[in-house]
């Protein structure tokens, strides 16, 4: 019988909910399952012989139940916008870190911007956009700066062989178009700026086997919250391979389905993460395998070193700020592969 840490874990009813409750158990966690859906919840908890908490955003005390026997939690249900504030309230009332898998940009700027001081304050960690999108960028922008203090530019290119959304993705989507009032966002001269200008097409030079692929340019992704959240880069952007930028943008593109025994689809990534100062110029690239199923290891593994205070800082914090970034990503093998190109 598992006895390890209890892990509550909202949203994990979710398409990438049930790869983090997986990883919890495979790595000796005992996941605590919690979300609104109270139906969803018994039918999880019936498959997998776990407890099931049900809580809702609106209810602080059924947030402050579902924690009230947790060492930590994790949140992976969106839009971020609606559930991150008062789960990390709830958190932080209950004095356990907090990880969550966020991608949309505002979101995770807003649980830096609000959270900060309190959590500072109280030496509590709330770690937003722990996932492939925010989390995996930082890392590797963080692993190739190396030794250098500062960069001029950083850039993170997104080969994915195709993005086939869920619809948590396409819901997390729709809730950032409408704040941003259907503009486009950017990291650019150290800070976020919106625009309505067209977004570039260009050529970027993916290592093999990928090659040169076209990308969308400034197909901005939470990376430009989490990179310049610690590291002194005012130039922050993200591309995304066309495939891919198409499947997200078309309406009857399907949601992925599981190719092999753990769930994954058959989707692959190549992410190139580049800085440069002047002439200078570092890369980390990091290649795999379903961006939602790769997920559940990096929210998993940040959780752990947490737990066993094998972290940097307190406070709100970015993967890179909060851990040793090229160790974190060498113990996510097998699940990524990394390269570094200094």
């Amino acid at each position: 019988m598992t006895t390890g840490p209890r892990v509550a874990v909202y949203g994990a009813y979710g398409h990438t909910g049930r790869f983090v409750v997986a990883e919890l158990r495979e790595r000796g966690f005992v996941p605590l399952l919690s979300g609104r859906d109270a139906d969803k919840l018994k039918e999880l908890a019936y498959d997998t012989g776990l407890v099931a908490h049900p809580a809702s955003v609106d209810d602080p005390a059924s947030l402050d139940r579902m924690l009230a026997d947790a060492a930590a939690v994790i949140n992976c249900a969106g839009p971020f916008a609606t559930t991150a504030a008062p789960v990390i309230e709830a958190a932080l009332r209950a004095g356990v870190p907090y990880v969550d898998v966020a991608a949309e940009i505002e979101a995770v700027a807003d649980s830096f911007t609000r959270f900060a001081d309190r959590a500072r304050e109280s030496g509590a960690l709330v770690v937003p956009a722990m996932a492939f999108y925010g989390g995996l960028g930082d890392l590797l922008i963080t692993t190739a700066m190396g030794d250098w203090t500062a960069a001029d530019e950083a850039h993170i290119a997104y080969g994915l062989s195709n993005w086939h959304p869920t619809a948590g993705t396409r819901t997390a989507g729709a809730v950032s178009r409408q704040r941003r009032g259907g503009r486009s966002v950017r990291y650019h001269n150290g800070r976020l700026e919106y625009h309505q200008d067209d977004l570039p097409t260009l050529e970027w030079p993916f290592p093999a086997p990928l090659g040169p692929r076209p990308v969308i340019g400034e197909f901005t992704m939470a990376d430009v919250v989490t990179v310049p959240s610690h590291l002194p880069i005012p130039d922050v952007r993200t591309y995304m391979a066309v495939e891919a930028a198409r499947d997200i943008a078309a309406p009857d593109t399907p949601a992925p389905t599981a190719a092999d025994e753990h769930g994954r689809s058959g989707q692959t990534f190549v992410v190139d993460a580049v800085v440069r100062s002047g002439a200078r110029e570092r890369r980390a690239v990091a290649k795999g395998r379903d961006i939602y199923a790769v997920t559940a290891p990096l929210a998993v593994e940040a959780l752990d070193r947490i737990l066993t205070a094998r972290t940097r800082t307190t406070g709100v914090a970015s993967a890179g700020d909060l851990f040793d970034a090229p160790d974190f990503l060498r113990a996510l093998s097998p699940h990524i592969t990394l390269e570094l190109r200094h």
